[in-house]
């Protein structure tokens, strides 16, 4: 199995290199923040994709639910 890539925008990447490269901290929290974006919708994403995947229904409609929560969608409009 190929490594997976993930992909930020290119304002974080220049962000992180500064940071790393150049010891500049003053963009640091909002580095922190997108970061911790993209790891929720990392999150989301494979919720979403273990929704339809899934072994088990039972796991499927798990995943499912773990998803609609994340998302903040009510259990109103659930179906």
């Amino acid at each position: 199995m190929s490594e997976r890539k993930v992909q930020i925008p290119e304002k974080v990447f220049y962000e992180l290199v500064k940071f790393h490269l150049l010891g500049k901290t003053d963009a640091e929290e909002e580095i922190k923040t997108q970061l911790l974006k993209k790891l929720d919708a990392l999150a989301e994403h494979q919720l979403y994709t273990r929704s339809k995947k899934a072994a088990s229904q039972n796991e499927r409609e798990q995943a499912r639910k773990e998803y609609l929560e994340r998302r903040g969608i009510s259990a109103a409009f659930r179906w």
